[in-house]
């Protein structure tokens, strides 16, 4: 990794990290119900019917609204388990129940169904620090999506999920960093 990169990429993380920190409740709702109105816009317009989304951490935009109306809706929906290979597997989550994965953040509980699950998904919904002006999205720095999304030979669409103060003009790019078709904001939906 280069250096400058990564160094830059930690100063950005942290700083977005404080942001989110500092967000109010009232924020945080009102963000969540924007969210969910945009991603509810997204699956009707793909006409999607199988979807892959995260479970939100504290912190982070809150998907757990839209995945309720998802469940609601029939679509079926894959969620992510990470593994300490640096692969996620997918479980469709049939237990309702959440543990603590191995990077710290909800996971569903369910049968896994191996890396290769994602493949049969009509879009998929990614969690991102940060997403620039091109479509470049990065994450944490545990490299789960970029190695998922990187090795799919047929992927269907992208979505990132961030706060609007996180769609930026640029975000420091390593060779392994993956693109994503489009990112979804409490106030807008952007398509690369």
């Amino acid at each position: 990794m280069d250096s400058s990169v990564g160094h830059r990429k930690r100063a950005l993380r942290a700083e977005l990290r404080e942001r989110r920190q500092n967000l109010t409740s009232s924020e945080r709702e009102a963000a969540a119900a924007g969210l969910t109105q945009n991603l509810q816009s997204i699956v009707l317009d793909l006409s999607a019917r199988s979807i892959s989304c995260y479970l939100s951490g504290q912190n982070e935009p809150n998907t757990r609204p839209f995945l309720n109306w998802a469940e609601a809706e029939g679509l079926r929906v894959l969620f992510p388990v990470s593994r300490e290979d640096g692969l996620l597997d997918w479980t469709v989550g049939e237990s309702q129940e959440e543990f603590e994965g191995v990077a710290g953040m909800p996971e569903a509980v369910g049968t896994l169904l191996g890396p290769i699950a994602i493949n049969d998904v009509d879009l998929i919904i990614v969690p991102a620090a940060a997403v620039d002006a091109t479509g470049l999205r990065m994450g944490w720095g545990r490299g789960y999506y970029d190695k998922t999304l990187g090795s799919m030979e047929k992927c269907p669409p992208v979505y990132a999920v961030v706060y609007d103060s996180e769609f930026v003009d640029e975000v420091p790019r390593e060779v392994h960093d993956q693109p994503v078709n489009g990112l979804v904001t409490p106030t807008r939906i952007i398509a690369f």
